[in-house]
């Protein structure tokens, strides 16, 4: 009996070693970089989180609930997250140290899964600013000179770099805007909608998703009008890395499909993330595309043997990615 009962606590004593020895191997928590509790990549960061966190062990994924697409990349090269979602415009302007970086670079950011959704930069405003306007062309508007109170989200969204060459492709600059007896007020996402239902916005330059609750919220509650954005401003906007396309009707006061210019959606990793994370990491979400669209309606059109096509992931692959991407032969 008790050389029975020995054997079986060694098996259950080397059963054990194993365990501890494949969670040992991923120990290091993996903090992901999102957004506020409410976006859609809150809701990405989130499903992801209980994707991994059985590979990785319990209590090793962490989401980080602020950041945006312009701060992610930097998040990511701090140190302060091992992956984010990142714009593919926004990663690409962090790795090459673009202007709006004033000076810093993410060199050490890689991308693990391109594609992911269509996230276009667009132009809404109220009616009756649009019927006081007496036009919904956007460039007419910026020219005229006459105020404008425009609404953006702080500091660290792509939509404030966005709106800053919309401006620029008709000659005006936030300060001019302000010079011109406007206004540029920036808001955290929870308060937009009422700034818009009571009055004290014209103009509303933001990232266009499909779902977005804080665009279908402002539809909801304020009539609102859905602007093209016009060559010009397309143009400089493409030289900057965005791709000129169309997105909708996905809101109410939406009427038909509008020109906008798509950032893209990446999720990126820094340089040092171990290799054998990052595939494991990118065979999670690829091979669970379909949950990640039942999480939210802007997940659904991912394709995943797209997921590393230059045009999807903007920068370099990491090496994990890499060997996930070869091993289903799409590269």
């Amino acid at each position: 009996m008790i050389e029975h009962f020995a054997k079986h606590l060694k098996i259950a004593a080397l059963a054990l070693s194993a365990v501890f020895a494949t969670t040992s191997a991923f120990a290091q928590e993996i903090r992901i970089g999102a957004m506020r509790e409410g976006s859609s990549w809150y809701v990405f960061a989130a499903t992801l989180e209980q994707m991994i966190e059985p590979i990785f062990g319990d209590n090793t994924v962490e989401v980080i609930a602020r950041g945006g697409g312009v701060a992610n990349p930097m998040v990511v090269q701090s140190g302060k997250a091992e992956i984010a979602l990142s714009n593919v415009a926004t990663a690409v302007w962090a790795k090459s140290g673009a202007p709006i970086y004033e000076g810093a670079s993410a060199p050490d950011i890689r991308a693990l899964v391109g594609g992911l959704n269509k996230v276009y930069v667009g132009i809404m405003a109220r009616e009756e600013f649009i019927d006081a306007a007496g036009t919904n062309d956007f460039g007419a508007i910026v020219k005229s000179g006459k105020p404008i109170r425009l609404l953006l989200k702080p500091t660290g969204s792509s939509a404030v770099p966005a709106a800053q060459m919309l401006l620029e492709a008709y000659g005006s600059s936030f300060d001019k805007v302000k010079a011109d007896g406007g206004d540029v007020i920036q808001v955290a996402e929870a308060q937009i909608a009422d700034s818009l239902r009571n009055g004290n916005a014209d103009i509303y330059v933001d990232t266009m998703i499909r779902g977005h609750p804080t665009i279908t919220e402002v539809n909801l509650t304020a009539d609102m009008v859905f602007l093209d954005i016009p060559q010009e401003a397309m143009d400089l906007l493409a030289e900057n890395g965005l791709t000129p396309g169309e997105y909708g009707p996905w809101f109410d006061d939406q009427k038909g499909p509008n020109s906008g210019a798509n950032l893209g959606t990446v999720l990126i990793a820094s340089a040092s993330l171990d290799e054998e994370k990052a595939y494991q990491i990118t065979k999670a979400l690829v091979e669970n595309a379909e949950t990640m669209g039942d999480a939210h309606a802007a997940w659904k059109f991912f394709k995943p043997e797209d997921a590393w096509k230059p045009e999807n992931v903007g920068i370099e692959l990491h090496p994990g990615a890499i060997r996930y991407y070869k091993e289903r032969g799409w590269m």
